[in-house]
C-alpha cells in the first residue's frame, strides 16, 4: 500500500511510519511528489486542521496521513494571548518561526513564567482514503495524562522539525524529549491515546467502512 504523509516536517513522517512499522506500506513525503502548496489552516480544533489537510492533499494521492497539534501551557489560561495552541509556529502572529527560532521565542516566554511550566499538546489526525475522510482527536484528559515539563534552558540537541523538544522533560526522568532514542523510551507510545491512534490509522487506511467520523467529499 502506497500512503502519502501530509506534511513537509521529516520528524512527522518518520513518527508515523513507526506507528505502522509492519503494515507493508510504502510512506511518500511532499517532497517527494513534489508538492509544494499548502492549504490554509483555518481549524478551530488540531482535528479541524488535519481534515482541511486530508482534503487539500486527497486532490494528489488515493491514501493520505495528516495530522495537527495544539500546545497549551498550565501556566497561563486558554485566553492568554501567548498560549500558543494551534499556533505553535506562529505565537502572537508572528511570522512562521524556523526551528532555532522556536526554541529561543519558547525559551524566553518559559524564563518569563518561572523557568519550568507544565504543558501538553492535543493532537488531531485525518486519513483521506479514495474520496472519504475519517479524523481522530485526542481528548483533553489523554493529553494532560501525557504532561511534560517544558524549561528555558535547552538542550544542545535537535529534532528536525520537532525543536521544541530541545526544551521538554519528561515529568519522571526529568530528561529531555530529545535525548531519547525514540517515544518509547518516555512511554507515550505506551499510552491508550497512542494505541487508540494506531488502530484508527489501521481501520482508516485498511478498511473502508463507515464510522461516525468518516465523511464524504
Amino acid at each position: 500500500m502506497d500512503v502519502l504523509i501530509g506534511t513537509t516536517n521529516p520528524s512527522k513522517v518518520e513518527y508515523f511510519a513507526s506507528l505502522l512499522q509492519g503494515c507493508d506500506i510504502t510512506f511518500y513525503t511532499l517532497q517527494d511528489l513534489h508538492i509544494r502548496r499548502e492549504p490554509e489552516e483555518r481549524g478551530r480544533t488540531p482535528e479541524e486542521n488535519a481534515i482541511l489537510k486530508a482534503r487539500f492533499y486527497g486532490k494528489y494521492f488515493d491514501r493520505v496521513i495528516c495530522n495537527d497539534f495544539g500546545l497549551y501551557l498550565d501556566a497561563l489560561p486558554l485566553q492568554d494571548p501567548r498560549q500558543p495552541g494551534l499556533h505553535v509556529r506562529t505565537p502572537l502572529n508572528l511570522p512562521r518561526l524556523s526551528d532555532e527560532e522556536m526554541v529561543g521565542y519558547y525559551a524566553q516566554l518559559i524564563r518569563s513564567l518561572g523557568g519550568k511550566v507544565l504543558a501538553y499538546y492535543l493532537n488531531g489526525a485525518a486519513v483521506y482514503h479514495k474520496g472519504r475522510i475519517t479524523s481522530f482527536m485526542e481528548t483533553i484528559q489523554e493529553g494532560r495524562e501525557e504532561a511534560f515539563y517544558m524549561v528555558d534552558q535547552p538542550a544542545v540537541k535537535r529534532q528536525p522539525g520537532w525543536p521544541l523538544d530541545s526544551l521538554s522533560l519528561d515529568r519522571k526522568t526529568l530528561t529531555y524529549f530529545v535525548d531519547h532514542e525514540d517515544m518509547d523510551e518516555i512511554g507515550r507510545n505506551a499510552s491508550a491515546y497512542y494505541t487508540r491512534l494506531v488502530q484508527f490509522l489501521k481501520d482508516s487506511l485498511f478498511t473502508t467502512s463507515s464510522s461516525k467520523n468518516a465523511a464524504s467529499l
